[in-house]
């Protein structure tokens, strides 16, 4: 698993990962935005009267209202992006790498203006009576290639296929397991839930919402959405005003080290300008799925009969995901001012690294720097090799511990509780357990009654101070307020009913292009194995399907940018369609965009 997990890094590393990915996502958006003139500011006082239904015609066909088909794509983007993807940017780019996932958002609005509205013109109505669209529809009809002899190659069909398939594999990798792995890992943090526990019950509920349909799944995320965002709110604004005086310091920051990288500060070694970019970039895209292609899904189901009016609903997406509730978390990271300070906490080895010698400190500047070259990889510093030595939960060797792009302090190596005497095998400052310190091995049978009869504790664990990272760094930062302690349960139940949300948006994506590429009769298997999957990824390593992921996003984002930006001279055409008929239903309506 590990030699394939590698091969997926590597695959990644040239696509997803790539800056040549962020480019053209970053791109698409900058020339979208240009060509129709800013749409974004332009016409979102319309976009908020359209989804309140002002533009509705009796007889529009669909399944779900404009409201619902917002929420139903709102809560397949506001997951776990909002709550540990914006506190792994900071982590990583430090304040400024919040600038760059507000910027993708605005230049994300007008990408997804255009996705929605050129999937909501090409979909169909299936064999079930249902509505099904989405990128995998204009794709084979519009992405053909036609010779001057009159001969049609059907590409189209083909990358509409790529896109399907991504979208499968995405719905699981983006919706489903990472999702509830972040959901049983903070119940069990939290409130001690064992992580089957959370995956069985909430796979139940789960299973009970998708067989439903579109028209279930669109009832409860326009219930469950507008509560959570409350919820959320009301918790992240009692940090940011309990920490008043530190609101202006934290804005300043945001645009301070824009273009000279994020200084260091406290446990924070700094990051470069390019990193920055990338990681807010990347998270941004994350956060909202902007270009992704996966709202249009949602959207297609909507009753309108102007495609242009649902991509007027869909522009709102990323401002209420990234632009409101990314910068709400944000805020609350800053302000609390606990994204630059080293934490008690038990290290995950993935985050872990063994420098060789005792003699590095992050107190001098001089210190801080050398240590921020060797994160940043512009100076590779020596690596521990070798048998790393712990005596009663004391490392004795001549090593030092760096972790989530920290320097570790009062590290202590437990096992069952209890502090750990023995070596422990290092290559290359990443440490290597043998078989009978790693967690519950054998069939997924035994895994699972082990977490029931506590055999999940046996395995090595390092606890110690250094800096967090994602849900964690944001709990923290939640406690930072007049709700104290309380403020912890905000983020679980927050992080509970956004990533479950996000699952169930996610299963209809996969429905959908179920559906296209196999036919309405195979759902009810996928549903089927979507919802085991997502009990048995409670309590496994889902390592490989984050890996994964980053493929299926990029395998569904590449081929739909591409086909917006083949069809911009469409879309132009479908705008200034619409705002005809806009001023002809409206006509003592003053100061109408004339496009």
């Amino acid at each position: 698993m590990q030699k394939i997990n590698d091969l997926l890094l590597l695959i990644d590393s040239f696509i997803g990962s790539h800056p040549w990915f962020v480019f053209l996502l970053l791109g698409t958006g900058v020339f979208f935005t240009i060509y129709l003139k800013f749409p974004q500011l332009r016409y979102f006082k319309y976009a908020l009267r359209i989804v309140r239904g002002k533009f509705d015609k009796e007889g529009d066909e669909g399944d779900t209202s404009h409201f619902q088909a917002l929420t139903t794509a709102l809560s397949g983007t506001v997951g776990t992006g909002n709550i540990a993807g914006v506190a792994l940017a900071v982590h990583l780019g430090g304040p400024a790498a919040l600038f760059w996932m507000l910027v993708t958002a605005m230049f994300g609005m007008t990408t997804k203006f255009v996705e929605v509205t050129l999937s909501h013109k090409y979909r169909e109505k299936v064999e079930d009576g249902s509505i099904a669209g989405g990128p995998m529809y204009f794709m084979r009809k519009r992405l053909n290639i036609a010779t001057k002899s009159g001969k049609v190659f059907q590409t189209g069909k083909w990358i509409a296929g790529i896109f399907a398939a991504a979208t499968v594999l995405s719905s699981f990798g983006t919706g489903s397991l990472p999702q509830i792995n972040s959901i049983s890992n903070s119940l069990f943090a939290t409130f001690d839930i064992p992580h089957p526990v959370t995956g069985l019950v909430l796979a139940i509920l789960l299973g009970f919402v998708i067989i439903g349909g579109i028209k279930r799944i669109a009832k409860v995320t326009s219930r469950l959405v507008p509560a959570m965002a409350i919820l959320y709110f009301i918790g992240a604004m009692s940090v940011i005003l309990f920490n008043y005086e530190n609101i202006i310091p934290s804005i300043i920051s945001i645009f301070a080290d824009l273009f000279t990288g994020s200084a260091a500060t406290g446990g924070f070694l700094g990051a470069t300008i390019a990193f920055a970019f990338n990681r807010g970039v990347n998270r941004g895209l994350f956060s909202n799925e902007a270009g992704q292609g996966s709202a249009p899904i949602a959207h297609a189901a909507a009753r309108a009969h102007e495609p242009v009016s649902e991509g007027l609903v869909a522009l709102l997406e990323p401002f209420i995901d990234t632009i409101i509730i990314c910068t709400l978390t944000g805020m609350t990271l800053l302000a609390s001012g606990v994204w630059n300070e080293k934490q008690d906490n038990r290290f995950q080895m993935v985050d872990m690294q063994v420098l060789a010698g005792m003699h590095y400190e992050d107190v001098s500047a001089a210190g801080r720097t050398q240590l921020a070259k060797h994160i940043n990889g512009e100076e590779t510093l020596a690596l521990f090799t070798g048998e790393m030595q712990v005596e009663a939960g004391q490392i004795t060797s001549p090593v030092t511990i760096l972790h989530a792009r920290s320097l570790a302090e009062a590290v202590m190596v437990e096992k069952n509780n209890a502090p750990y005497s023995g070596a422990i095998q290092v290559s290359n400052g990443v440490i290597t357990l043998p078989e009978e310190h790693s967690a519950v091995d054998g069939s997924l049978w035994q895994r699972l009654m082990g977490y029931f009869k506590g055999m999940g504790n046996n395995t090595v664990v390092f606890e110690g101070r250094s800096l967090v990272h994602s849900a964690p760094l944001t709990t923290i930062a939640f406690t930072k307020s007049w709700f104290g302690d309380w403020g912890k349960y905000i983020v679980s139940i927050g992080l509970l009913l956004f990533a479950f949300s996000t699952a169930i948006s996610w299963s209809y994506y996969g429905d959908r292009a179920m559906t296209y590429l196999w036919g309405s009769k195979t759902v009810i298997w996928y549903h089927l194995v979507y919802v085991i999957a997502f009990f048995v990824a409670s309590f496994v390593d889902t390592t490989i399907i984050w890996t994964l992921s980053g493929i299926t996003i990029a395998l569904m984002t590449i081929p739909n940018l591409f086909g917006l930006l083949i069809l911009h001279k469409e879309m132009k055409t479908e705008v200034k369609s619409f705002w005809v008929e806009y001023k002809n239903r409206f006509p003592d309506e003053k100061k109408v965009p004339n496009d």
